[in-house]
C-alpha cells in the first residue's frame, strides 16, 4: 500500500475540486480526521498494517463530496475501489476502507475497532475546544445548501445530535465526552435567553 502517495493525490483532488459552498466538508477537516484517527490509532494499540488502513479510510471518508452530499459514503467508497488499485491496495484491504467509510453515514453504526476509530475521528471536534468554531463552519454550510433555515433550527438540531452521539473508543470517551457536555449544556443555556 503506497499511503504516502494515495493521501497527496486525493488531498490534492479534494483541495482543487470541492465545490466552493462547502465551508465544513474541506479538505482541513479531512486532514483534521486522520491527525484524530491517528492520535485514536496510537492511545488504541492499533499499528502497522491496520493504522495503514486506518488513514487511507480518513483521506477517503468525505471525498464522495467531490461530487455529491447525500449519500457521499458510497460515492466515497467509489472512489477509493476507483483509485486506490492503482496505489497497491488489494480488494480486501478496499473492501475493509469501505466498511470503515460507511461506518461514518449517520447515525454511526461501526462494526470493528477500525470503524469504531474513524468514526470517533470523524466527530473528534464535539468534544474540543474548537468545537464553536468548527461548528459555525458546518452551519454556514448547511445554510448554503438551504438544509437549515435559522440559528435557532441549528441549536436544536445540535442539541439533538450531541444528547444521541456517542463516542465508541475508551481513548475517545476518556478524552472527549466531558467536554462534548459542556458544549451541549452551553447551547442550551444560549437557547434559553430571549
Amino acid at each position: 500500500m503506497q499511503f504516502e502517495q494515495a493521501r497527496d493525490f486525493i488531498a490534492e483532488k479534494l483541495n482543487k475540486e470541492l465545490p466552493p459552498y462547502l465551508t465544513y466538508h474541506t479538505l482541513a477537516h479531512t486532514l483534521d480526521v486522520l491527525r484524530a484517527a491517528e492520535t485514536l490509532a496510537t492511545a488504541e494499540g492499533v499499528t502497522g498494517y491496520e493504522k495503514t488502513l486506518l488513514q487511507t479510510a480518513a483521506m477517503f471518508h468525505d471525498s464522495g463530496y467531490l461530487s455529491k452530499a447525500a449519500g457521499h459514503e458510497d460515492e466515497s467508497c467509489r472512489l477509493a475501489m476507483s483509485y486506490l488499485p492503482g496505489f497497491g491496495y488489494t480488494e480486501k484491504e478496499i473492501t475493509a476502507i469501505c466498511g470503515m467509510i460507511r461506518a461514518t453515514k449517520l447515525p454511526q453504526s461501526p462494526k470493528n475497532h477500525l470503524e469504531e476509530i474513524l468514526c470517533d475521528a470523524d466527530l473528534d471536534y464535539l468534544g474540543r475546544g474548537d468545537y464553536f468554531i468548527v461548528a459555525e463552519r458546518f452551519f454556514q454550510e448547511l445554510s448554503a445548501a438551504a438544509l437549515v433555515n435559522s440559528e435557532a433550527e441549528w441549536n436544536t438540531r445540535q442539541v439533538s445530535f450531541l444528547e444521541t452521539h456517542r463516542y465508541f473508543t475508551d481513548t475517545a470517551i476518556q478524552l472527549r465526552k466531558a467536554t462534548k457536555i459542556k458544549h451541549l449544556q452551553s447551547i442550551k443555556l444560549k437557547m434559553q435567553q430571549p
